[in-house]
Order: structure tokens, then sequence, then C-alpha cells
């Protein structure tokens, strides 16, 4: 029984995979608009661009105590290998790129094993609510963090 559902969750585990290595970037569509951070100053959170060209572009912003703290350009768009990875370049990091792991309606998983921390970004849709969250290991230990975002007016960030 245990082989039976070993197999099982491997070939699920395939599937979604094969699924995210023949996903269009236009199946990210939702993701585009404005988002603002809940809790956050006003002036923090995500903007994305509509699926255009092949990609999607992506800023974000951290504001505390009135200054930008912390910012990152991200664009998500094909590998040379065909497949879709979202690529960040976080304020005083490199780029590094998270290949698409799973994509269903409202969510995206990207996963780069490789990266030292996080080595997982997700993201879900619920309505007027984008729940953004990192997690992998750090120091030998499981971590993760939610960046819980609501929609907001692109003219007013908020």
């Amino acid at each position: 029984m245990r082989l039976l559902a070993a197999s099982l969750l491997a070939s699920l585990l395939f599937a979604a995979t094969a699924q995210a290595g023949a996903a269009s970037i236009d199946q990210l569509g939702w993701l585009a608009g404005c988002w603002a951070s809940e809790g956050g100053e006003a002036g923090s959170g995500e903007q994305w661009m509509a699926p255009a060209g092949g990609s999607m572009l992506g800023t974000a912003r951290t504001i505390k105590g009135g200054k930008t703290v912390a910012w990152e350009f991200v664009r998500i768009a094909a590998l040379e290998d065909g497949r879709l990875a979202y690529i960040a370049k976080p304020h005083n990091q490199a780029e590094a790129a998270f290949p698409l792991l799973t994509l269903k309606e409202g969510e995206a998983v990207f996963e780069a094993p490789e990266h030292d921390f996080p080595q997982r970004i997700i993201y879900r849709r619920d309505g007027d609510k984008l729940q953004a969250r990192i997690e992998g290991m750090s120091k030998g230990k499981l971590k993760g963090f939610d960046f819980p975002l609501r929609r907001a007016d692109c003219a007013r960030g908020s």
C-alpha cells in the first residue's frame, strides 16, 4: 500500500512539474496589479505589470519610518530551457532565478533548491488578497515568512 501511495505521489509531482514546464506567462495574469502590504507603512507592497512580450515585470518596496529600507526588481520570464522562472534582483544582493515548480489557478510556486535563502517563493491569490511567502532552510532550520498583501489603487499605493 505504501509503495502504491509513493508511486501515486511521484506521478502527481511529475504531472505538476510537467504542467509548470509547459506554462504560459499569460497563466500568471492574476498576479498583475498593485498590492499593498497589510500591516506595513503606506507605500509598502508590490506592483506587477500584466503579461506582455513573454514576461511580467514587478517591483517590491518596504517602507519603515517613512523611508525605503528594502526594494526588489523582479521579472517572470522563460529561461533558456523554456521553463518560466521568477528572477529576482533584491537590493544589495545578486540576481537569482527560481524556476516555476507548480502553477494552478491563483497559485504559483517557484523553487531553487541550490539558493541560500529562500529556496521557495509562493504566491496565492484569493480575491482581493494576495499571500506572498518565502521559505527554505537557513542555518540548518526550516524557516518561512509570509507577506500578506491586498489589492491597492496603483495611483495612490493603498
